[in-house]
């Protein structure tokens, strides 16, 4: 693939997954948690804990997205889409971190909690381009 194709691609699947991907997974993965009997092990409470962390990110996300509505664009250096863009990174990593460690063991967010992780990290990293963390 050319570098030309690849920064077509990359974007395109980033949005898929951000905007496609990671609302039917959370949507699922909590009705699926509050379905399922509840495991009280450590990797299930891992997992759980990496979902709760995705789940917080996208939370930040769609504030992030309502904030700069309002903001409408008109200062691409505001502090606080700065932070929330930075903080909303962290929280995706802690979430990956969490739901890959819990991944290894039966759960009932086995697969959703990484994915989903995954998914936020995502919609951060299609949105650096707009609102740059780092100089």
């Amino acid at each position: 693939m050319r570098t030309s194709d690849e920064q077509v691609v990359f974007p395109i699947l980033l949005t898929i997954l951000s905007y496609g991907v990671l609302p039917v997974m959370l949507v699922w993965g909590w009705v699926r948690w509050c379905k399922r009997p509840k495991l009280k092990t450590m990797p299930s409470i891992i997992s759980l804990v990496g979902f709760i962390l995705a789940t917080a990110s996208a939370a930040l996300a769609v504030s992030s997205l309502v904030y700069a509505h309002f903001l409408h664009f008109s200062d691409g250096l505001d502090p606080v889409l700065y932070r929330m863009f930075g903080s909303g990174m962290w929280i995706s990593f802690a979430g990956i971190l969490f739901s890959v460690s819990g991944a290894c063991w039966q759960s009932s967010l086995r697969w959703h909690a990484p994915v989903c992780a995954v998914g936020t990290l995502a919609f951060w990293m299609n949105h650096w381009q707009f609102f740059p963390i780092v100089d």
